[in-house]
């Protein structure tokens, strides 16, 4: 990617946030127990769905101190 370059930088910013919405759309239906993966226990999924839901928030703070 063109780092430095503005077009570059909106390019980066959005995978980043899509990035972001998509690890919660995941987090949040396999928390939900909406996802399901096959062959593992139900209450296996939705623990990983929330350690996806709280390791993106985590993720999102810890970049966003980063560039401050």
């Amino acid at each position: 990617m063109a780092k430095g370059k503005p077009v570059g930088s909106l390019v980066n910013l959005i995978a980043w946030i899509t990035g972001i919405l998509v690890s919660l759309a995941v987090g949040f239906g396999m928390a939900d127990a909406v996802l399901t993966v096959r062959y593992i226990p139900e209450i296996v999924t939705i623990i990983a769905g929330w350690i996806v839901v709280i390791l993106t928030i985590v993720s999102v703070v810890l970049a966003i101190a980063n560039k401050a």
